[in-house]
């Protein structure tokens, strides 16, 4: 009887789960054929051409506009009905933060409209209607993400794995596309600098894909060009950013969810000053070191080599600091008590997947260097201090990555649900007294052991006075046959209280201080500040053309690290 009971239940699983299987690789497919395009069109293979990979990716996302206005109007005409949603998709600061990445991106859009205009004679009509399409796309995703990231979807399964599936590797084609534009650019600029620090044995071939006529308008035109490679960055963090929201929305189609309140965990500054002003120190600090660095990287050997050094210096102390931050961090959740929470969640579950995966793009790069430095035979006074700087790398994403993962899988304190009022029991002819305020006022930190207002400790007898209408004959009688009644918690929850405090209070500024760390240590490789280029010396031990290709490929993924390791320090903050 059971296994009979059982079948139907298993035999139903199957076509979602083949429903499942068809469309990942249905995905991947896409996915490869847009990679080999983009491959293809890079290597200036014969026959392709940027019109071509353009025409692809527009087709890719007329499709997924299709998809988006179906499944709108779908939404629209049941809107009455009650949905599943999973509450720890789609956050709202995480929409808020792939709003503005999608504002900049609608910005880059526009400087390459402009910029088509300005080359229309020599262009091809597909760059011209990319940025038109891409405008569309971007502004219907983030209405789409906004009202339907939370969506677990029951109904039409099948057809809904293929949509989303289809406008996730929709997404990852158009970060590889901005992930290639802007590596082009950048690796065009790191060629011209390489002579200005004596590796002249190196060939410098530009790769140049400039339109082969002239501008109509030459300064609007350079603006254009220049503005075009400043907003990649933010572009390519809003694709990465859609990607992850649409995948947790795929592996969400057809999951049962437990229906549980969840605690909201608004983000606050109070208590954070600490964590906030030397996280704004390193903040600041770093965005002056990249415009020196900018500055005078190319200029000249000794000024590169000055640049160098000062980039080297200023990271591993900033890495320092985050590796002892997160150490202490460590060092407090070893001390507590506190259970995991391993129940199923697609959004925790791939974001420790993403800090792990991504992490390796570095540690690729650090370990590179490392070798370079122990192989090489010749050894300039700047290269040195890459080496502690490669190693810090490695350490403090390890670190970070356990304070992160432990973090998000921690479940929260029940203090504010299991304990609802600190009772002081008093007895005056039956009746018993709660003094529900006095311990929100204390379990708040407003009280006794904060503001020393009142004492944790009670020096007088605090008596319940039970005024019948009889006057004050009965309320004294009632006042001398009160008798309080202290519990030995009573009187030590305050300080145990204070103490789960101040562990709490130093969690907030330690995640408070490393998000804008990772802030600072995203906008170096972000807007070309990338010693992996300018050093070397790796090129001289590995090879021109295979470092390059390592760092090509391994740089995106150290870049979203960080804007990664932001968003989910962010999330520690509110949850701590």
């Amino acid at each position: 009887m059971e296994q009979a009971a059982g079948c139907p239940a298993v035999g139903g699983s199957y076509p979602q789960k083949n429903a499942e299987i068809l469309s990942s690789q249905y995905g991947i497919n896409l996915f490869l054929a847009g990679l080999l395009l983009t491959f293809a069109w890079a290597v200036h293979a014969v026959g392709i051409s940027k019109s071509h990979l353009l025409s692809y990716l527009i087709t890719l996302m007329l499709i997924q506009l299709l998809w988006m206005l179906w499944y709108l109007c779908r939404s629209c005409t049941q809107r009455r009905l009650i949905r599943d949603k999973d509450t720890h998709a789609g956050a709202r600061w995480l929409k808020c933060g792939i709003t503005l990445f999608a504002v900049i991106t609608l910005i880059l859009d526009s400087f390459k409209i402009g910029y088509y205009i300005d080359f229309s004679n020599c262009l091809s009509p597909t760059e011209g209607v990319f940025p038109v399409t891409h405008a569309a796309h971007t502004i219907l995703q983030v209405y789409f993400l906004w009202c339907h990231a939370k969506d677990v979807i029951q109904s039409f399964k099948t057809l809904e794995r293929f949509g989303v599936i289809h406008s996730v590797f929709t997404n990852l084609l158009l970060w590889t596309n901005g992930v290639l534009t802007e590596s082009k650019h950048q690796l065009n600029e790191h060629k011209e600098r390489l002579i200005t620090l004596g590796f002249g044995n190196i060939t410098i071939v530009l790769d140049d894909h400039a339109p082969q006529c002239n501008c109509t308008t030459t300064t609007l035109c350079s603006i254009f060009s220049q503005g075009i490679y400043y907003l990649y960055p933010f572009n390519i963090e809003y694709h990465i950013l859609a990607s992850t929201m649409l995948y947790v929305l795929w592996k969400n189609i057809g999951r049962k969810v437990e229906h549980h309140q969840q605690n909201k965990t608004p983000f606050k500054f109070h208590g954070i000053t600490v964590g906030m002003i030397f996280g704004l120190i390193v903040l600041t600090s770093t965005i002056a070191i990249v415009v020196v660095y900018l500055i005078q990287i190319g200029g000249s050997k000794v000024k590169s080599e000055l640049a160098l050094t000062m980039f080297y210096l200023h990271a591993i102390f900033v890495l320092a600091l985050m590796c002892t931050a997160g150490i202490v961090a460590l060092l407090i959740y070893r001390l507590e008590d506190r259970s995991l929470d391993n129940s199923k969640n697609p959004a925790r579950k791939l974001d420790a997947e993403l800090l792990v995966g991504t992490a390796a793009g570095s540690w690729l790069l650090s370990w590179g260097s490392i070798l370079a430095i122990i192989c090489a035979h010749g050894h300039p006074k700047y290269t040195w201090y890459n080496l502690p700087y490669s190693i810090l790398v490695i350490i403090e994403k390890y670190i970070q990555n356990l304070f992160i993962i432990e973090s998000i899988h921690r479940e929260q304190e029940k203090g504010n649900d299991d304990i609802k009022t600190l009772r002081i029991v008093t007895i005056s002819r039956g009746t018993t007294l709660s003094l529900t305020p006095l311990y929100k006022e204390i379990y708040n930190g407003r009280a006794a052991c904060d503001s020393g207002d009142i004492p944790c400790l009670f020096k007088g007898s605090i008596s319940g006075r039970e005024n019948d209408g009889a006057g004050i004959a009965k309320e004294e009688t009632s006042q001398d046959n009160s008798l309080v009644m202290h519990s030995a918690s009573d009187f030590s929850f305050c300080s145990g209280n204070s103490v789960t405090n101040n562990k709490r209070r130093i969690l907030k500024n330690i995640a408070a201080f490393l998000f804008l760390c990772n802030l600072s240590l995203w906008i170096p490789p972000a807007f070309g500040c990338r010693p992996e280029y300018d050093n070397g010396l790796e090129e001289i031990v590995f090879g021109f053309e295979p470092w390059i290709i390592v760092v090509n490929l391994a740089m995106p993924f150290s870049i979203f690290y960080r804007m990664h390791s932001a968003a989910s320090l962010f999330e520690v903050n509110c949850k701590t």
